[in-house]
């Protein structure tokens, strides 16, 4: 890799012992994907996806004293995921002691490594930073040091800013030294599409779905989507810009896009067209039976496939304040519609703290909150990784929570449904 005089200074020494042990790891990991060169990362703020203070995560505090105690600290504030705890979240007795006594145990003082590091505010827990109300979006064109999966295909594909799916503290160590390797989802090459993707379906297909059916068809790498115009149309709108936000997600989480095209919406497809499209790229087509084989496909992990769902968790990544009002609308109305006050199954909906607290300055709050359903900032990914956790009847509509734990998906109308009528 060819190094600037500042690049190769700071790992000869110059900035301490410390950052040349970052700028040395940084070097490694370009070496590895064949990266020719480090480029500056241009974006203001960056995102850390390591939240959650586990017990078990004893290296990685220590390699966080030694960045305090060493100086490196971030060249630009960062937002993290979201905490993996709240005491507003049901969970019973024994649940709790696992949480806070085995699992979590760490998280306090984790919380304060992360404040010295750099971290923007307590309310920069979430895993959708680039929310208006939180603030950390990138510009097109931005080189960024992220981890995040539905972050890093959400700024690569409807943003426009650049960015490879990074591990966890990789990302720091860009933020810290301000550098990131060039290779990949940075170039112009790595950002072609070796798929196209042919939508063609009777009805606006579920994001969630049509998300899952192209990650785990595509994989790794980056799909040309036509056909989507008549159910997206070619503006970002705010419900639009939610949409792709669990598209993305879904497709990151199933397989591993870390960046998508769809024809005449998003920046680079509405730039430069089908010329993002590779030669030889490969074809696949998706109609409504497609769509339902994927989502007929899907295991389920319940010991008692027949149990009465325990608890329901909607908002993974976290909702918007728009997808927020609409599910309190379609919530109130349905429980009136079933003649019902409150929801059935014990029900959480998730967002960035910035965006609660908005919420909660509307009236739609109090509609919430009287339908019985819980507002939180949680990551239930992170809730669900209590052992005792994974044995609930828990139901979502999130694939991502989906795929890396024992919920069950449902379809959204499916959900609303579920949670305003009579539990059987």
């Amino acid at each position: 890799m060819t190094l600037t005089q500042e690049q190769q200074d700071i790992l000869g020494g110059s900035k301490g012992e410390t950052m040349a042990k970052v700028m040395q790891t940084l070097v490694l990991y370009g070496d590895a994907f064949g990266a020719e060169k480090m480029v500056p990362v241009t974006s203001t703020k960056g995102h850390l996806v390591t939240s959650f203070g586990l017990k078990v995560m004893k290296p990685v505090y220590n390699l966080m004293d030694q960045l305090i105690e060493g100086g490196a600290f971030s060249k630009q504030k960062f937002s993290v995921d979201p905490k993996p705890i709240d005491p507003n979240v049901p969970a019973n007795f024994l649940e709790k002691l696992v949480f806070n006594k085995f699992m979590y145990s760490m998280q306090d003082s984790y919380d304060s490594q992360l404040a010295k590091l750099g971290l923007i505010d307590s309310d920069s827990y979430t895993c959708t930073c680039y929310m208006d109300e939180v603030g950390n979006i990138p510009k097109k064109g931005d080189y960024l040091s992220w981890a995040e999966s539905s972050a890093v295909v959400y700024a690569n594909s409807v943003l426009g800013a650049r960015c490879n799916r990074n591990s966890g503290i990789i990302e720091l160590f860009g933020s810290i030294a301000g550098f990131v390797p060039y290779f990949g989802l940075l170039t112009d090459e790595g950002r072609k599409a070796t798929w196209i993707i042919e939508v063609k379906t009777t009805k606006k297909p579920e994001a969630q779905i049509l998300g899952s059916a192209i990650g785990m068809k595509v994989m790794e790498d980056v799909p040309y989507i036509k056909g989507m115009g008549e159910w997206l149309g070619t503006e970002l709108t705010d419900d639009v810009k939610a949409y792709l936000k669990d598209f993305g997600a879904a497709t990151a989480s199933n397989g591993a896009v870390g960046l998508y095209h769809i024809d005449g919406l998003t920046p680079e497809a509405k730039e430069l067209g089908e010329s993002l499209v590779a030669e030889g790229a490969k074809v696949y087509v998706i109609d409504d039976d497609e769509l339902q084989r994927v989502q007929d496909n899907y295991p389920i992990m319940w010991k008692d496939i027949n149990a009465s769902p325990k608890l329901c968790f909607v908002g993974c990544p976290h909702l918007s304040m728009a997808q927020l009002k609409e599910w309190t609308d379609n919530v109130t109305e349905a429980l009136k519609k079933n003649g019902r006050t409150k929801v059935s199954v014990p029900t959480v909906f998730t967002a960035a703290p910035a965006v609660c607290e908005e919420f909660n300055k509307t009236p739609y709050a109090k509609k919430l909150k009287d339908a019985g359903v819980i507002l939180s900032y949680i990551c239930p990914l992170m809730y669900m990784n209590n052992p005792l956790c994974k044995k609930k009847a828990v139901i979502t509509n999130s694939n991502k929570l989906r795929t890396y734990t024992t919920s069950r998906y449902y379809r959204s109308d499916e959900i609303l449904d579920i949670i305003t009528k009579e539990v059987k």
